[in-house]
This record gives structure tokens, C-alpha cells and sequence, in this order.
């Protein structure tokens, strides 16, 4: 990396120094960066999600900016660096968020130091650029009962991600440490994905770990209230059935959730404006 490449990526932006200073925005991973459980029949491929809320946000303050999201449901590390990564980098972006592993980790005997591996070769790729690159940690999943047993997994992963990023100066936003989301009100019914509270709140994260300043507030009223025992009772008897089960025979057969599915804005385009 060239002296003036790592300058640029070690110098903070100061938000009270003038606009922020990027105008093509790339976001590559997997279905939490494609806004899976945010639906909205306007976006393209029909969802919203933290990384659009973003991108307006950033296309407001500042002239000629452009998005691209080359995410793509149900993808593994592997194949999210053989899919985007070059096509992210064809597309010259300032700044690009990149977030992958997590489908990895959550698989059965999953080795967070293998997923460390491929992560950090993308992210040699990518920082190479002198583009601004910004990096997630996994979500403490202590609050749930579905995926308590990976927590272990997921903190190694974090502690990986967090070295990375340290060596190669990427922006890390938290989600471990992103407090407001360990509730069950924040996930889609799959209990997996975010639905649109949760990925506005992830938006929010995201603008505060850039030092963008904006005017999203945590979304009021909550969508979903607390349910009776009864009632989250009857819940886990559909989430079995209309979420598990279906995992669990594409884990069988081979398959992802991402096949057949392309990315919802492969090349960079102006952003409308679509703020709550």
C-alpha cells in the first residue's frame, strides 16, 4: 500500500470540517447488507435495508454520489469474495462497507479462525484501493435462544474482524456492542434477519462510526409488542415450521436462499431520497 493510500485511510473525517468527502458508495456481503426483512415494494429487488438508509442519508449532503449493492442472500464468505469483490473494486468506490462470515459462523463446526482468513484477504483487496472501508462485528446473541450456543463462534469472529481491521485502518462498526438490538423486537420473524427497526438502527450505527452527522431517531412506536408466554409459544411452533425446517433441508440438498437471486444495484446510481 502506498504511503498516500494509508494516509488517506489512517485520516478521520471531522464532520464539523465541511461534507463528507465520498461520492461512490459500494456495499458488498450477504443478506443482512441486501436488507433482507426489510421489505419495500419501491427498492429494487423489493428491500430497503441499513446500507440504502445510509446512502441517502450520504447523498444528501453532498453532489454527484452514487450506490451500488451487490449483496446477495444466503451467500458464504467464500462466495461473496468470488462474486463482489472484483466487481466492487471495477466500480472505483471511495467508500465500501463489507460484511461476510456470518452464514459461515452459524453453520455446525463452523471455525471462526478459517472464516479470519478469507476475511482478511478480501479486506487487503479492498483497502488496497485507498477507498474507505468499513467492516462489522457480529451481534452479541446472548438474548436469544435460537443462536445462544454460537456465542462463543461469534466472539471469536469478532475479536478476528477487530485485528483486521486494526492492521489495515478499517472503520469498524459494533454490532456486538449495539445494545438497543439485542431484543427480539428488532428481528424479522425468522429470527435471523432485521426487519425495518433494526435495520434503521443499523443505519444510525453506521452513520455514527463514519462521524456523519443526520437527523435518523430510533423509530417510535416499537412494530411489535411483547408477546404473552402463550403467544411466543405459538410463534416458535410457525418459526419451526416456516423457518427452520426450511433451512435446515436446503443445509440438506446444497442450496441457499441467494440462488437464482442478483444483486438488487449492480452498478452505481444516484439515490432518491426515501428518509422516514
Amino acid at each position: 500500500m502506498s504511503s498516500s493510500t494509508s494516509d488517506r485511510n489512517r485520516t478521520p473525517y471531522v464532520a464539523n470540517q465541511g461534507p463528507h468527502p465520498w461520492h461512490r458508495f459500494v456495499a458488498v456481503g450477504d443478506s443482512f447488507t441486501e436488507g433482507v426483512g426489510d421489505p419495500d415494494p419501491e427498492a429494487p429487488n423489493g428491500l430497503r435495508g441499513w446500507a440504502d438508509r445510509v446512502a441517502e442519508v450520504l447523498a444528501a449532503q453532498v453532489d454527484d454520489f452514487a450506490y451500488a449493492n451487490l449483496a446477495v442472500r444466503g451467500k458464504l464468505i467464500r462466495q461473496i469474495i468470488d462474486d463482489q469483490i472484483e466487481p466492487a473494486l471495477a466500480l472505483k468506490p471511495d467508500l465500501v462497507t463489507f460484511s461476510a462470515g456470518g452464514n459461515d459462523v452459524i453453520r455446525p463446526g463452523a471455525d471462526p479462525d478459517a472464516v479470519a482468513q478469507l476475511f482478511e484477504d478480501a479486506v487487503v483487496r479492498l483497502s488496497g484501493t485507498g477507498a474507505t472501508l468499513v467492516v462489522f462485528t457480529g451481534i452479541d446473541t446472548n438474548f436469544t435462544p435460537v443462536f445462544r450456543g454460537i456465542r462463543g463462534r461469534v466472539a471469536i469472529y469478532n475479536e478476528n474482524v477487530r485485528a483486521i481491521a486494526d492492521r489495515y485502518d478499517c472503520i469498524v462498526a459494533d454490532q456486538w456492542a449495539l445494545k438497543e438490538v439485542q431484543d427480539m423486537r428488532f428481528f424479522d420473524d425468522d429470527r435471523l434477519h432485521y426487519n425495518r427497526l433494526g435495520h434503521h438502527e443499523v443505519a444510525r450505527m453506521v452513520l455514527r462510526a463514519l462521524n456523519v452527522p443526520n437527523d435518523l431517531q430510533p423509530m417510535q412506536p416499537d412494530p411489535m409488542p411483547s408477546r404473552t408466554w402463550r403467544q411466543a409459544r405459538v410463534n416458535d411452533l410457525v418459526w419451526a415450521r416456516e423457518h427452520l425446517v426450511p433451512w435446515v433441508l436446503r443445509r440438506l440438498r446444497h442450496q441457499s436462499s441467494g440462488d437464482d437471486i442478483r444483486p438488487k444495484r449492480p452498478e452505481p446510481t444516484p439515490v432518491i431520497d426515501r428518509r422516514d
